[in-house]
């Protein structure tokens, strides 16, 4: 193991610095987190501190982002959710399975996704009562350390989606560092981190399904083309009327995201679509939709390269 020297600030050290940044406007808000020193409740309570002072004692009211640590105390958790604009807690591996080879003093489904649930549930029930607190949940991936597939990961994600009500998944493709425990490990591919990105937008903002996502027989993503532009090939064969297609039709383009959809439906409201050039002023990548849009029921004069 690489050894460093460690740093630790007491909590009105934390908040004062901070202060200080605030005021010579070099800072506008806080991301807060921290090993663990000695214990997870130890530290979250160190956290929690700083927080407190920031926010009771000097009347800060900007944004906050507190890291939420695996196996504190459900009621420092609900103070953190409490204090905070967000919150997070890093699963770094899909499963137990492939945490117990990237951090094996780590448990998945009490520890950390159960952690999760509960700050959820507490973003609910201060919703409901219009109480401040935090309103968005993240979490973050490690890519590539431990042989995961694509599909492990986004069904993992697609899950905290579903019941946790995850605002987004980040992720980080593996880089080893030297003499660390995964040092003789490859570096992962910044091009898979980028298509898991683009993977999770289609399931979060373009209506797509996860069984829709076209991994291949190893449950990768293809690395060629965005996992939008390989649905497309496979499933839209025949070219869709931009002056017709609903919303969710549009979003299936490649090149079409949620603000070009709109600024099209906003568009047709004033006339009729008829060129590329139109799609183009309106956000579009049209070489990507091109091949997959008829425009006043025409294909494009000059058909684009698909990639």
């Amino acid at each position: 193991m690489i050894k460093r020297k460690r740093t630790t600030f007491k909590p009105d050290e934390l908040a004062t610095t901070f202060l200080d940044l605030q005021r010579a406007d070099r800072v506008d808000g806080m991301f807060l987190s921290s090993g663990i020193v000695p214990d997870a409740d130890t530290t979250m309570e160190k956290m929690l501190a700083t927080v407190e002072r920031l926010r009771l004692h000097e009347g800060f009211t900007g944004y906050i982002h507190l890291k939420l640590i695996p196996g504190a105390s459900f009621d420092l958790i609900e103070r953190a959710v409490e204090l905070s604009d967000r919150v997070s807690l890093n699963l770094e591996a899909p499963n137990q399975a492939r945490l117990d080879e990237l951090a094996p003093d780590k448990e998945f489904a009490q520890s950390m996704w159960g952690r999760m649930v509960w700050a959820q549930q507490v973003m609910q029930r201060l919703r409901r009562e219009g109480r401040p607190g935090a309103r968005s949940l993240v979490t973050q991936f490690v890519v590539g350390a431990v042989g995961e597939s694509d599909h492990e990961l986004l069904a993992t994600v697609q899950r905290a989606h579903r019941e946790l009500g995850l605002w987004r998944a980040y992720f980080s493709a593996f880089h080893p560092i030297e003499k660390s425990p995964f040092a003789d490990r490859p570096a992962e591919d910044k091009i898979r981190e980028h298509r898991l990105y683009q993977a999770d937008f289609m399931l979060r903002d373009y209506g797509f399904a996860y069984d829709e996502l076209p991994f291949d027989v190893d449950g990768l993503l293809p690395r060629d083309k965005t996992p939008k532009q390989a649905w497309a090939e496979d499933n839209l064969h025949e070219p869709l009327e931009i002056n017709y297609a609903t919303r969710q039709q549009l979003l299936r383009i490649p090149g079409i995201g949620p603000k070009s959809a709109d600024r099209i439906l906003a568009a047709r409201r004033e006339g009729r679509l008829r060129d590329l050039t139109q799609l183009k002023a309106l956000g579009v990548t049209t070489s990507w939709a091109a091949p997959y849009v008829l425009l006043d029921g025409r294909r494009s004069a000059v058909q684009l390269s698909l990639w």
